[in-house]
């Protein structure tokens, strides 16, 4: 896949998934920005994308769970852009405590809004430039415990309410965007690993039928849903879980 000239936005780029992405848009020849609620983060990653293809990165505090930082971040990024092609919406805090009165009201405030809240705000003001585009994907990394009775996540109950809602929200808008040529692809992975299986125990056989999924098939699921021809709507990608 060629991503020459065109311009990606990633959300949650700081670490993990998202800095995999990150790396992987500009080996592919995008020119890449990158938020992290810590602007050094972010920039420690359009460093290493800079890096390692040579593409250009540029690097952005962004609190998802602050609307006038959401703005402020679209701000400065329409000021680098006429346009953005493909809108990640990887960033949300996780929160993992099974019981509900595990953790304080504010961490449940703030995994709500990082999660549900900002992921409507930044396609709310990020909007125009993909309009701009000639054919913009948005790309929205939600999770497994988004689907109907999925309880074997150990997460807490506010990170299965912010990404309930994060999928209500991409059902409508890949509805309400698609006359527009917008395409709207959601990805509900298990929690999934950046590396090999942690478990050495299982023989070679039970590992290669039950190994985990990695951060780097999440990332090739959301590069072939984008090398789609314009026509090709994937709506979601689910995962089997054993």
């Amino acid at each position: 896949m060629d991503l020459s000239g065109r311009t990606v936005v990633v959300t949650g780029a700081g670490r993990g998934l998202g800095r995999a992405l990150a790396l992987r848009s500009g080996q592919l020849g995008a020119h890449v920005f990158v938020s992290a609620r810590a602007l050094g983060a972010a920039r420690k990653v359009a460093d290493e994308v800079a890096a390692d293809s040579g593409a250009k990165a540029d690097a952005f505090a962004c609190d998802l769970a602050d609307p006038a930082s959401v703005r402020a971040f679209v701000d400065e990024v329409t000021a680098c852009t006429d346009r953005i092609d493909v809108l990640i919406n990887n960033g949300a805090r996780y929160l993992e405590a099974p019981d509900l009165g595990d953790v304080d009201d504010a961490a449940i405030t703030d995994t709500i809004a990082s999660g549900a809240t900002g992921a409507l705000l930044t396609v709310k003001h990020f909007l125009p430039l993909l309009r701009a585009s000639a054919g913009a994907d948005v790309v929205n990394l939600i999770s497994s415990v988004a689907e109907v009775r999925n309880h074997r996540s150990q997460a807490h109950p506010a990170f299965y309410a912010a990404k309930a809602a994060q999928a209500g929200f991409a059902d409508i808008l890949s509805h309400r965007l698609r006359p527009e040529g917008i395409r709207v692809i959601s990805l509900y992975p298990p929690d999934f690993m950046d590396g090999d299986p942690l478990d050495r125990s299982w023989d070679e056989a039970s590992r290669t039928a039950c190994d985990p999924l990695t951060a780097q098939s999440v990332v090739d699921c959301v590069l072939f849903a984008i090398s789609q021809p314009r026509d090709c709507f994937i709506r979601s990608f689910h995962f089997e879980q054993l």
